[in-house]
Order: structure tokens, then C-alpha cells, then sequence
């Protein structure tokens, strides 16, 4: 019984116990059992506000009848005054004040019999009483026979009489039925507020199940956030729900917000964030509700509630929390399923990339594809990739979709590429005009704001660097940033093979000592010329007494002077022209579409140059061919037969001269 007397105070905000209604029609319609449930011991220090509403009840009964004209006054059996009423128009009596204060009086006579007393004006041992009578009867419980109260009256001295007993004996069975009538009223509502409670709460387990079992069956973050939202709408239709996420996620929905720590309104969500438990702010005449989404691997955000105070209960924070719980799960699930989705197509784009770079060796193709695909998956508008030439120890620029950019070198500490050849570190710049580390002439040049840039790296050394930059500001996001950094380790790899390719193949095809091409490359090059070309001509170089030169001054001299003579060729010649070591002392060069007149003057140029420019001095003799599309036939092998001829005819005739075949 405790229990329910403990809830009188919410009883009181129910109106149809407080009007005294009670839910059946007549005591005919009470269950049995309801008789049988009554006041404890227990109970007694906790019924104060049930006798005080009794009280009321009764008086409204009993309006009108003629009671005894002193003041009926109700007491609780600790001697506390709870109600009385005053049938003496305005006079205040003692009985205002705890009746065990009083000394002897009526009162406490009927607490220690448990029977109705009458004490008279002498017999009081307060002086504060000696003008009256008292009278006192106690109010017992139906079934325990306990007296819960007391109803006690005072009449001026020596005017009790016994009917004055009977009237209070009557008043305190009619007080009685009153309380009884209340408590009933308490029991059953104390009831159906359990009933209500109960069918609440199975409501909203079963909500809950239900918003998890739709939760579970979403792997998209969008609409995981929004079905959090929306559950909370069609539950709660006059709250404001909002949802602040971390700043690492931005979502298309209007009500989703960035978890911004500098508002002035955030400091709840920001308290929740941190330590992942909820908070409730009831100031200002609102209750506000700041709940974590938490997953395994941390909070995710936080979901706020706004409503007028008093609307949420302890059963609603429950399952408020118990539903932040399994949205914060469900947002981790589907973040970590896009996640791992982004992962694979990055896998799968990495994978492709570097099939594709490998398939070609030449660097200048592997990297215009490379400039073209980034382009393409970062949504940039321009690109620039950059070598570092260790001999030249500057950047050269390889591939870039900026005209103005081609051919250009940059040292090591100029712009973006400096900052990367220091630090090694990636770089993610959202808006260039507002924050400039330093001046950057490709962002100069195309007016960017956004700016993404890796350095390419080989066993920690840093052999060139990618830029990639955006007209608008913001554009590059931070999974950008780690794609790019993860690229630029395939890009960097591709460069350094199709670079060493580059060098293998240089090394097959060149000359060590003279840096000419070797006899095979020309006699390809030639045949591809012959292919295309409609005439070409040869000039075959051999050094005058050259063996002469070797015994006299040693082979180191010999080589020297070889040196010599092919870069006088090298610097003779046009960058189309083809210039090898043919054997030993001879050198060709071979002349694409020029005819003979044209090659005499070359050739002559050349053999005045080595008379003049060598240390020793020397001379060469030089053997002239030439070929036409219209020729009977031409190959190689005549074109060398010729010119051969003509060198041999030009020893002949006395060395350091010019002979045409």
C-alpha cells in the first residue's frame, strides 16, 4: 500500500481524482478486491495529503448540516493539525497548532484508549484551553482497526454535552467513507496509470524494435540519418529535432548540421560529444535533450531535442537514449559499409591506373595519361607533374594541361614544389586567395583557389611532385588528399621505370665514349627514314692517321681526340639529323631529306672545324652518299656502300678532303 500513497502527489494533477470522480459508475461496479486493500502501520507517515483531501471532500458533503458550533478540527495520529473548519464565525483556536503540544486534552486521550473522549474546560492542563471543552474521536481503518486520524472539536466551557460526542462519532464515519472513497480512488487511478505505463512502454519497445529493424536494413548513411529523423517527427510531432555531426561527414539532409563547437547554443551538444552521455537542460521554459550517437569506435554526433518543459518523462529519456544508441550502431555500420565500398573502388581505380601506366614505358606517354586520369577522378581543371633532374638539380615540368607551363624548370625552393621537396608531406589547400604560404605561378596562372598536391617518392627520395588545382575554393576533400597520396606512390614508381627504361635503352643505343648513337640504332633509323622520306643522304667520318695518333701520344690521347670530333659533329648538325660511331675511328651521320649539295656544305663545315678546333690537331676525310625514292634501289646497306667508297676514294687521293659516291 505504500507505494500508492507515495504517488498522491501526482494523483493531485489528475482531474478526475481531484474532482473526485471515480472511474466506475457506483461502488456496485468496484471488484471484490478492491474492499480488502487498506491502510498499514507503514503507510501512516505518508497519508498526510490523503487525509487533507478527504477533509475537503467531507466539508462539501456535509455543507449545510447543523454540526456542533465549535471548530472541528482533523489530525493526523503524530499529532500534527492537517484541516479543520471553523463553525464559530473568524475564532482561531489552539488546535492550529500540533495537538501534542497542548499537554492533556481529549485528543490524546482518544489516541491512547482508541476511544471517543470528552475532557472538560478544568481538566486541561494548558492554559490555553481552560475556556473550552474538547472533544476528540478516532478514525479507524475498515479492516485493520488502526486509527489513521482524529477528528477533534472545541466548544466554549461547559457546554459539551454527549449528543456533541455522538455528532463528531457520526462526522467521523462520514469523514471515513470520504477517505476511503479517495483512496479507492488513488488505488484504482495508481492502477490504470500502471496500465497506461505499461502499454506505453510496450508501445515504445515495440517502436523501437521497429525503427532498429528498419535501421539494420539500411547500409546507406543518408538514409540512416534520415530515418532517424523522421521516427523522431511521427513520435514526438511538437519537438525540434536537430543532428550535429562531426566535421569529417556532410549530409544533403536540411535538418543534419556540423557539430560546430564555437556557437553559443552547442555547449550541450558539445558536453555529450566528449564524454558520450546525455544531457538535459530545463532553463528558459524548455527541455532541451542532447543525445550521443555512439558506435564501437567513437561518437559520431549528436542528436538535440527542443520542446516546451515537462513532456519528457524518465521512461521517454530511456528510449530516446536506447534509439541514439542504435542509430549512432547503424550510422557506424553504413559508414564503415561506404567506407569499405570507397576503399574497394580506390583499389580497384589504383589497380587500373597502374596496369594502364605500366603498359607503356616512355615517360612523356606514361605521364600525359597520368595527367589525364587524375583530372578525371579528382574533378580538377588543370594539372601539373614534375620531375627532379638530379644533374640539373631543378624541377622539370613533364605533363601539364597549361600551355604556359611547358618546358618550365623551378628550383627546389620555389612554390608548392619547394614546400613538397622540404617537408615530403602532401598538401591540401582549400582556398589560395585567403590563405597564400606562398606565391605559386600555376595557381597564378589559372586563377585556382583549391589546391592538391603529392610528392612522389623512391626509397624516401623525392624524385617529383604532382599538383592538382580547382577554380573553386573548397573543392578538395581530405579522402582526396589520402587517394592522391596513395597515387602518387604508383605515379612515382611508373616515373622511376619508364625513367630507367629511358636510360637502359639510351645506354643500348649510344656510344659510351663518344655519347653518338651505336652503328645498329642508325641502320634502324635509317631504314624507318627510307620508309617515310622521299631522299636522304650520308656523310661517313674517318680520322685521318688515327692509329698514328694512338702510338704516338697513347690511347687516351686517341679517345680524347675521338671525343673531340663527335661533339664538333653534334654541334654541326640539326637536332634531326642522326650522328653514331660507326667502328674505331669512323662516324656517320645521316641527314633526313637533304640532298648532296646541301650535305657538301655540312660535311665541309665539319672537316674545317676539326683542322681548327682539335688539341692535337687532326684532320677527317669524309665519303658523301645520298638516295631518291626514284632510285632502283635503295636500302642501307647501298647507301653505306657508297659513301664507304667515296672515304676510300677520298684517303686515296691524299686524306682531309670531301668525296661524293
Amino acid at each position: 500500500m505504500s507505494r500508492l500513497v507515495h504517488e498522491s502527489k501526482p494523483l493531485q494533477n489528475n482531474d478526475n481524482l481531484q474532482n473526485n470522480q471515480s472511474p466506475f459508475r457506483s461502488r456496485a461496479d468496484l471488484p471484490s478486491w478492491l474492499d480488502k486493500q487498506d491502510l498499514s502501520e507503514t503507510d501512516l507517515p505518508y497519508i498526510h495529503s490523503l487525509l487533507s483531501i478527504s477533509f475537503k471532500d467531507w466539508q462539501e458533503d456535509v455543507e449545510g448540516f447543523p454540526w456542533v458550533s465549535g471548530t472541528i478540527v482533523l489530525l493526523h495520529p503524530d499529532g500534527t493539525s492537517i484541516a479543520m473548519q471553523h463553525n464559530d464565525e473568524g475564532q482561531v483556536h489552539p488546535f492550529a497548532w500540533r495537538a501534542d503540544t497542548l499537554g492533556a486534552t481529549a485528543a490524546n486521550t482518544a489516541l491512547e484508549t482508541c476511544r471517543p473522549a470528552l475532557m472538560r474546560a478544568e481538566e486541561h492542563t494548558s492554559p490555553a484551553l481552560k475556556a473550552f471543552d474538547s472533544l476528540a474521536v478516532p478514525v479507524f481503518t475498515r479492516t485493520t482497526g488502526i486509527p489513521c486520524a482524529l477528528l477533534a472539536c472545541l466548544l466554549p466551557a461547559g457546554t459539551a454535552e454527549a449528543g456533541d460526542l455522538k455528532l463528531l462519532q457520526a462526522a467521523s464515519l462520514h469523514f471515513r467513507g470520504c477517505m476511503y472513497r479517495r483512496f479507492e480512488n488513488m488505488f484504482v487511478g495508481g492502477l490504470l496509470r500502471d496500465q497506461k505505463m505499461n502499454e506505453r512502454e510496450e508501445r515504445r519497445r515495440e517502436i523501437l524494435f521497429e525503427v532498429i529493424r528498419r535501421l539494420n536494413a539500411h547500409i546507406d548513411v543518408e538514409n540512416v540519418l534520415s530515418e532517424v529523423l523522421d521516427s523522431l517527427e511521427q513520435m514526438y510531432p511538437i519537438c525540434k529535432a536537430d543532428l550535429f555531426l562531426s566535421q569529417d561527414y556532410s549530409s544533403q539532409n536540411k535538418k543534419v548540421q556540423p557539430l560546430a563547437f564555437h556557437l553559443n547554443d552547442m555547449d550541450l551538444c558539445k558536453l555529450a560529444f566528449v564524454d558520450g552521455q546525455i544531457r538535459e537542460d530545463l532553463s528558459g521554459g524548455r527541455h532541451q535533450v542532447a543525445l550521443p550517437l555512439s558506435g564501437k569506435q567513437g561518437v559520431y554526433g549528436v542528436l538535440r531535442l527542443n520542446l516546451p518543459e515537462n513532456q519528457f518523462d524518465e521512461a521517454d529519456i530511456r528510449f530516446l537514449n536506447m534509439l541514439a544508441a542504435a542509430a549512432g550502431a547503424s550510422f557506424e555500420k553504413a559508414k564503415l559499409h561506404e567506407q569499405a565500398n570507397i576503399m574497394i573502388g580506390e583499389l580497384r581505380l589504383i589497380n587500373e591506373i597502374t596496369q594502364r601506366l605500366n603498359r607503356s614505358l616512355k615517360l612523356s606517354d606514361t605521364m600525359q595519361f597520368a595527367s589525364a586520369e587524375l583530372l578525371k577522378i579528382f574533378k580538377a581543371d588543370y594539372s601539373l607533374i614534375l620531375q627532379y633532374n638530379v644533374k640539373l638539380g631543378r624541377f622539370v615540368v613533364l605533363s601539364s594541361n597549361v600551355p604556359a607551363l611547358h618546358g618550365q624548370t623551378y628550383t627546389t625552393d620555389s612554390g608548392f614544389s619547394g614546400v613538397l621537396w622540404t617537408t615530403k608531406e602532401p598538401i591540401i589547400l582549400s582556398d589560395y586567395d585567403s590563405a597564400t604560404p606562398v606565391r605559386s605561378q600555376l595557381m597564378d596562372l589559372t586563377h585556382s583557389r583549391s589546391l592538391l598536391a603529392s610528392p612522389m617518392l623512391l626509397n624516401g627520395d623525392l624524385i617529383g611532385c604532382v599538383l592538382l588545382t580547382k577554380r573553386e575554393a573548397n573543392h578538395f576533400s581530405y579522402d582526396n588528399y589520402k587517394l592522391l597520396h596513395v597515387l602518387s606512390a604508383h605515379l612515382g614508381l611508373a616515373m622511376s621505370n619508364a625513367s630507367l627504361h629511358a636510360e637502359v635503352r639510351r645506354m643500348v643505343i649510344t656510344d659510351n665514349l663518344t655519347g653518338l648513337f651505336a652503328r645498329h640504332h642508325l641502320n634502324e633509323r635509317i631504314g624507318r627514314k627510307q620508309m617515310r622520306d622521299n631522299l636522304g643522304s650520308l656523310i661517313v667520318v674517318d680520322i685521318d692517321h688515327f692509329k698514328q695518333i694512338n702510338d704516338t701520344h697513347g690511347h687516351q690521347v686517341g679517345d680524347d681526340i675521338l671525343t673531340q670530333v663527335s661533339n664538333i659533329i653534334r654541334t654541326s648538325i640539326r637536332d634531326t639529323d642522326i650522328a653514331a660511331r660507326w667502328g674505331g675511328e669512323e662516324l656517320a651521320i645521316y641527314l633526313p631529306l637533304l640532298g648532296l649539295e646541301q650535305t657538301q656544305s655540312i660535311a665541309e663545315r665539319i672537316r674545317q672545324r676539326v683542322q681548327e678546333e682539335t688539341n692535337p690537331s687532326v684532320t677527317v676525310s669524309c665519303g658523301i652518299s645520298a638516295w631518291r625514292s626514284s632510285d632502283e634501289k635503295v636500302s642501307v646497306e647501298s647507301l653505306f656502300y657508297k659513301a664507304d667508297m667515296a672515304l676510300y676514294e677520298a684517303k686515296h687521293q691524299g686524306r682531309n678532303r670531301i668525296v661524293t659516291g
